[in-house]
């Protein structure tokens, strides 16, 4: 059940319809059968995994709180964490590992050896629901949150069906008190989601799935073999694809919730507009970089040793968020290379006070200085890029080979000029959204202005949609 399907708003509708007609306690029974039924919909076989490590979670909450009288309180938190990880590393990695075993004894001469030949179907969402439940784990042990007494009201935050197949990561401050308080019916909120479902749309349909056609045919080698610009096309139309895919789900995911009257955080800010990789990180999958950030990266250390240890520490989180996005050495090469330019821009620009009587730059240089920042930043993104979309180390390497071949050819000024149709608007949209910091452009304006929005976006969306067999790219994470 796509967000960009039929089927999906065939499912919604009545929904919400239905859900506005209960009491709270009725709302979260329906909405987590209804989360439930989504969630089997992609393979009812998982839903007994997901109830699973959810119950299991519950009940563990109850014994490690820190008011809990119970001796073996650490002994149950780690046994939750063991069990979730676990879970997740032998769904999401155990064929990796197998293969990555066997190629390396093959390196060393070794073969014939027996290995388990079981190949294990990843589960939808698995990554996102496990994080959820580890920072709930989490946070529960340290005493920031009191344990859930309700299952149902628990289960509804692991399960609710916008966030639970590719995010964003909710923090269980933020969405389970929405769980376990009332909600009401507020129009104006109820407008907002329609909004955010229409540009979530607009972003997934019409530029990342046209965006898709280039990218898939420049990784293809439909273009011919690579050359600077085949991989310029390429990884800038994938960097568009990924970036409109994934934010576009966000603002499905975000608005869906918001006809019910649950909020989501914001999952990106401009991503593209940040003038370093640290600015970037802080501006995309917010949820991911911030859940990293709180527990893994401050636990290593963060910053607190010295530049040398939190460029080691930059690195480790990088290459792990990297293993994160998928089972194969080229996402760790993808997490590496952040890690390291991480590392380097600590190094080269250590944050520091500015004297009041320091020289100043003339607006016009510190302007041109940030536009350059924004373009170097967002090429090494796109660079990197390479290795999240190739399918082997081998053919990422080919393929960024060919930046030394210069060769021209007719046809790359019409993906140029493609690219930028359905690029551009989308940047322009992102420099509206930075200099108003609202949640969608135009939040503000007149119900009228904004419905003839909507109206747009229906034209839009009817003769300009692209290829509706590109998938969200974050589905399989």
């Amino acid at each position: 059940m796509l967000f960009d399907s039929p089927a999906y708003f065939v499912f919604l509708i009545p929904v919400v319809l239905v859900y506005w007609r209960l009491d709270r306690r009725g709302q979260n029974i329906f909405l987590l059968l209804a989360s439930y039924f989504f969630y089997g919909w992609w393979d009812w076989r998982f839903l007994a995994l997901m109830i699973g490590s959810t119950t299991v979670d519950f009940l563990i909450a109850q014994k490690i709180a820190p008011n809990c009288s119970d001796g073996n309180r650490r002994k149950w938190f780690i046994f939750s964490l063991l069990l979730n990880f676990s879970i997740l590393g032998t769904f999401k990695y155990f064929d990796f590992f197998v293969d990555s075993f066997s190629t390396a004894l093959g390196t060393l001469g070794i073969h014939n050896i027996p290995l388990p030949i079981i190949r294990i179907i990843l589960p939808p969402g698995i990554s996102f629901y496990t994080f959820q439940e580890v920072a709930y784990i989490v946070d529960v042990y340290k005493g920031r949150l009191e344990p859930a007494k309700s299952f149902v009201e628990y289960g509804l935050f692991v399960s609710l069906f916008p966030h639970l197949i590719a995010g964003p990561i909710q923090r269980p401050g933020h969405l389970l008190p929405q769980v376990q308080k009332d909600r009401t019916f507020d129009a104006d909120r109820f407008f907002d989601g329609l909004m955010l479902i229409f540009s979530g749309l607009l972003r997934k349909c019409v530029v990342a799935d046209n965006c898709a056609l280039l990218a898939n045919a420049a990784f293809g080698g439909q273009f011919g073999p690579p050359n600077l610009w085949v991989v310029l096309i390429g990884t800038y139309a994938f960097a568009w694809q990924v970036y409109g895919d994934f934010s576009g789900y966000s603002d499905i995911a975000r608005g869906s919730a918001q006809l019910m009257g649950f909020h989501f955080m914001v999952n990106f800010r401009q991503p593209y507009l940040a003038h370093r990789l640290q600015d970037f990180w802080r501006r995309w999958h917010i949820s991911l970089s911030t859940w990293l950030r709180d527990y893994l990266y401050i636990p290593l250390g963060g910053s607190a040793g010295g530049n040398w240890k939190t460029s080691l520490n930059l690195l480790t989180t990088m290459i792990l968020a990297g293993l994160w996005h998928g089972a194969n050495w080229t996402f760790v090469i993808f997490g590496a290379i952040h890690g390291v330019v991480l590392g380097v821009e600590r190094q080269l620009f250590p944050t520091k006070k500015v004297p009041s009587d320091a020289a100043q730059p003339s607006r016009f240089m510190g302007l041109l200085s940030l536009l350059g920042q924004r373009i170097l930043t967002f090429n090494i993104f796109c660079l990197s890029l390479a290795f999240f979309r190739a399918t082997s180390l081998s053919a990422a390497t080919q393929f960024l080979a060919g930046l030394s071949n210069f060769a021209w050819r007719s046809e790359y000024l019409s993906a140029f000029l493609m690219l930028s149709l359905f690029s551009i608007p989308l940047f322009v949209v992102d420099l509206l959204m930075e200099a108003s910091n609202q949640e969608y452009p135009f939040a503000t304006t007149s119900y009228a202005f904004r419905t003839g929005l909507a109206t747009m976006a229906f034209i839009v969306l009817a003769f300009f949609s692209g290829n509706n067999l590109n998938a969200f790219v974050y589905f399989r994470f």
